[in-house]
């Protein structure tokens, strides 16, 4: 809803732009740029916003040049120009994002300025002014029309990582006994993974916005970077469970390996609450480091005792299952520093 008010008010801020310098089309260009560059946070509208004025300057001034040198009245002329255009913008575009519109920049200034009456440099020129006033309209109207910081989506992507990862920890625990479909475990791994792309695209969006936001938010590159460690850590987990562990060994790992999962999901749970409520305290993280400590004593003793009964294998699942839970101890640790950096920020 925040994104669908700020759009409208920026096509309709675009259009009484537009009417108000007599711009041509109606300023056709002006409220389609600033439409398109018009993201769901104040960052995202910046860097469209400069990655599109840069493709359309390339674009158009490379037509213009082009088009201003080389007539082109006849038809075929103009493929022959057009053809000559495109071919290195479009060249440019696969080697760069920022060039992705200069080809529709290129036809729009080769097509379209003899219809209107301008030269290729005039129509060149014309059109980069329209873009940049359509950008600065975006960015302007994301400022100031029910803005949505990119910090606040990095706390809701972050604690959909969590809440996913709280989601996921007991199916791929309790694996170790009956292993899940590979193709269910994949999905589990492959969704956490999902989301924490997610997150580092928000947190780009917060170093872009950094100089025009005028808040002060933590330093965002540790949390997705903690979280993508706590990601490795369960792909090591769900290794262990690819296979289940002999039956005989249920009733000694299985209440351990549950209350671990218990303890560290309500942990992530109540992390990711504290990072989206302004008023939800931070969880206490030691039973989840007491709790580990536990279980991976208790894994040890289990190993030792159980070292000439299962096989070459079955021991390297549990090697795996206690080097997992080890390092989760470890950057369980360092999420609560994020966390609490997070929380103690500004909204």
């Amino acid at each position: 809803m925040r994104f669908a008010v700020r759009v409208t008010a920026t096509a309709t801020a675009a259009l009484l732009t537009a009417q108000f310098f007599t711009l041509p089309l109606h300023g056709l260009w002006v409220v389609l740029t600033a439409i398109v560059v018009t993201q769901l946070s104040v960052g995202g509208s910046v860097h469209a916003s400069v990655e599109y004025f840069v493709g359309t300057l390339g674009g158009a001034v490379f037509a213009g040049l082009v088009g201003f040198a080389i007539p082109h009245t006849s038809v075929a002329a103009q493929i022959g120009v057009l053809a000559l255009v495109i071919a290195p913008l479009g060249f440019a575009a696969a080697v760069s994002p920022q060039f992705r519109v200069a080809p529709f920049s290129a036809v729009l200034v080769l097509l379209i300025s003899g219809q209107l009456g301008e030269g290729p440099i005039g129509s060149a020129l014309t059109r980069m002014a329209e873009v940049a006033l359509g950008g600065a309209i975006a960015v302007i109207v994301s400022l100031l029309i029910v803005p949505v910081r990119a910090d606040r989506l990095v706390r809701e992507a972050a604690a959909g990582v969590l809440n996913q990862m709280a989601d996921h920890l007991p199916k791929i625990l309790a694996g170790v006994f009956a292993s899940p479909h590979l193709a269910e475990l994949r999905a589990m791994q492959d969704s956490i993974g999902h989301k924490v792309a997610a997150l580092q695209d928000a947190v780009e969006e917060v170093e872009r916005e950094r100089p025009i936001s005028f808040t002060s938010v933590p330093d965002p590159a540790p949390l997705p970077r903690t979280l993508l460690r706590l990601r490795h850590d369960f792909i090591i987990m769900g290794r262990a469970s690819a296979e289940p562990l002999p039956a005989d060994l249920n009733a000694a790992l299985k209440p351990i390996l549950d209350r671990a999962g218990a303890v560290i999901s309500g942990y992530f749970r109540g992390c990711a609450r504290a990072l989206t409520t302004h008023h939800s305290p931070l969880p206490p993280l030691e039973p989840v480091t007491a709790e580990l400590d536990s279980c991976a004593s208790q894994l040890t003793a289990l190993q030792q005792r159980e070292l000439r009964h299962l096989s070459v294998a079955q021991l390297e699942q549990l090697f795996a299952l206690g080097f997992g839970l080890e390092q989760l101890q470890q950057n369980v640790t360092d999420l609560a520093r994020c966390v609490r950096d997070w929380a103690i920020s500004p909204r």
